[in-house]
């Protein structure tokens, strides 16, 4: 919601958050200097008329020199479109970096499995584990359309048979039966892979 309303600010002052760059802002508030081939001089002259007309801008990048010819009104209008495109970027990034988005990153699939692989973790590495899980299971996973989850173990466990639709109830019926997991269960080498391929089988998974 926060990046929509900044987009409709930004919009609202006639500004996309595309149009913000620094060429575009300076073409809004003044002109290139000019230079040009002069065939008799056998080089290259850029125009004089406007030295000590305007301030000047010289672009680092290419060297590029622009003579400002805006009003100040209209540079702290760009200074406030600049201001509000920013903290739309920070807002951004601080909802990316938050939460269960810090541990698993944003979950874009629609169809997931999450595959849980415990090892040897001590009980409160483990509480510590489900946790985490529950907070990707209520903050993200509640927002596709169908997962599942299966625990890697000598004898695999599946929450459901198959990838189930989302709703309210399937997700809190996995977070229960993800704190009801015992802590301890007999694995072997070959447990983490065996459950990736029992997820992969499952053809509706897209992750």
């Amino acid at each position: 919601q926060s990046l929509v309303s900044s987009s409709k600010w930004l919009q609202h002052y006639g500004l996309k958050r595309n149009q913000l760059s620094l060429s575009q802002i300076l073409s809004q508030i003044g002109f290139q200097h000019r230079k040009d081939y002069v065939t008799t001089l056998g080089k290259t002259v850029a125009s004089r008329y406007a030295d000590g007309l305007f301030p000047q801008y010289k672009r680092a990048q290419d060297g590029s020199v622009y003579n400002l010819t805006a009003k100040k009104e209209l540079i702290l209008h760009f200074v406030d479109c600049l201001i509000g495109a920013i903290e739309l970027y920070q807002q951004r990034m601080e909802w990316l970096t938050s939460e269960s988005r810090q541990i698993f990153g944003v979950i874009q699939e629609q169809c997931i499995v999450i595959v849980l692989d415990f090892g040897t973790a001590a009980p409160a590495e483990f509480d510590l584990c489900r946790d985490a899980l529950s907070m990707v299971l209520l903050e993200q996973v509640i927002q596709i359309s169908r997962f599942n989850l299966i625990r890697a173990a000598q004898d695999l466990m599946k929450w459901q048979q198959n990838c189930t639709p989302v709703s309210e109830h399937t997700v809190k019926s996995a977070v229960t039966w993800l704190w009801k997991l015992d802590h301890l269960t007999a694995v072997s080498h070959t447990s983490s892979a065996e459950a990736l391929l029992e997820a992969m089988a499952d053809e509706a998974v897209s992750s």
